[in-house]
């Protein structure tokens, strides 16, 4: 269905056009935001497969950091440790 769509002489025209359109001084810098936004997706996507191990670390840690059952907070004054002023 697609055999042959991007042949040498089409891969030439686009970067004709391409050069037309942004110009020599843009095309580094628009290499190097592809470059950089293809790392970001890689980064995401190792990320992605690495969620549910450090899912079940953050949840531990929420269960070590909550209080106690019964335990409430303590009031602002004694949580900021600054006297109240009267």
């Amino acid at each position: 269905m697609f055999e042959g769509i991007l042949q040498p002489m089409h891969l030439i025209l686009i970067l004709a056009i391409v050069m037309i359109f942004f110009g020599p001084k843009k095309l580094p810098a628009l290499g190097r935001g592809l470059g950089e936004s293809i790392r970001g997706f890689k980064e995401a996507m190792s990320n992605l497969h690495e969620e549910p191990k450090n899912e079940q670390s953050v949840e531990s840690k929420a269960q070590l950091a909550a209080p106690p059952d019964g335990v409430t907070n303590p009031p602002a004054a004694v949580a900021s440790k600054t006297p109240p002023t009267d």
